[in-house]
């Protein structure tokens, strides 16, 4: 276990940088934001792309697989919008803090630190949750809230989500990548050359980018953000260990890389959702430094008991 612990230590470490600089604005919110747009569209993207592209669909793609982790992660999502639904919130806030309960840093931490530590394999499942978290569950968000709002479904917020998905630089690198594997032709060596170099920068530079987005974040509803925090650290992976070992069977390997990724902390752009929409933003800025914070210790004990 230490042994781990001391492989994820370095991830967190850069975080902890990236945090250092924000708080004593050597790192301006302003300059955290163009590094997170730079990792985002360009870095990360060529990652992405990088990988579906020399990966096969046909082979990765498990219905099983994705199967286990919908169920699961469906499981907790109701649990958190219950629970908010009893403390009397909205819609619109159970919506928000079910985000906070499922939706963990996979792009940003779970890509580049799952692949490292579990090595090339785990790039397919990886992509699979990303996926799924960001096609179902990151239009789920914006339907609840978008037809809360309106008081009905209308062809207006599909309009929305499509539109978001479309824009989505992840989603789009992947899907790219994967038809430019379909067509079976090699990456040419310049062009690979050029995506391995930018790639290269998506770890360092997403590592920093969120711990400098923490130094802005602030620390109320501590209650809530706690309990958030809990069903994303713990209750979340649980599930998934549940229904991929037991319920569906998935393969031992697969199955580890979904625990541990469902281990990550809250996802920055369950933030941008909030803030963007003007739903709970401190609630969810509260949530992601607990979890990120937690997360040191307890993503080391998750992939230490995976492994």
């Amino acid at each position: 276990m230490l042994e781990i612990f001391l492989k994820t230590l370095p991830f967190f470490a850069i975080i902890g940088v990236g945090y250092w600089a924000g708080r004593v604005k050597f790192f301006t919110p302003e300059a955290t934001g163009y590094l997170t747009k730079f990792v985002f569209y360009f870095a990360l993207s060529a990652m992405l792309f990088r990988f579906s592209a020399n990966l096969s669909l046909a082979e990765i793609l498990d219905w099983t697989y994705i199967v286990a982790y919908f169920w699961a992660t469906a499981l907790v999502y109701l649990i958190v919008t219950s629970v908010a639904l009893l403390r009397w919130r909205s819609v619109e806030e159970a919506a928000i803090e079910a985000q906070c309960g499922v939706i963990g840093n996979v792009g940003f931490l779970g890509v580049p630190m799952l692949v490292l530590l579990m090595g090339e394999n785990a790039i397919g499942p990886v992509m699979l949750i990303l996926a799924v978290d960001l096609i179902f569950f990151g239009s789920l968000v914006v339907i609840l809230i978008t037809g809360s709002r309106d008081g009905r479904m209308s062809l207006g917020i599909l309009k929305t989500v499509g539109t978001g998905l479309i824009k989505n630089p992840m989603i789009v690198s992947i899907v790219l990548g994967f038809a430019w594997s379909a067509s079976a032709m090699p990456i040419p060596v310049p062009l690979n050359e050029f995506l391995s170099i930018l790639g290269g920068a998506a770890t360092p530079g997403a590592l920093f980018a969120i711990g400098a987005s923490l130094a802005t974040k602030s620390a109320e509803r501590m209650e809530v953000a706690t309990w958030l925090s809990f069903s994303k650290l713990v209750l979340h992976p649980a599930a998934v260990a549940i229904s991929a070992l037991w319920l569906f069977a998935v393969d031992p390997y697969s199955a580890s890389v979904m625990i541990a990724a469902a281990a990550l902390p809250v996802a920055g752009n369950v933030y941008m959702i909030a803030q963007h929409y003007g739903v709970a933003p401190t609630r969810v800025s509260a949530s992601i430094l607990i979890s990120t914070a937690a997360s040191i210790l307890t993503v080391s004990l998750v992939i230490g008991w995976v492994s």
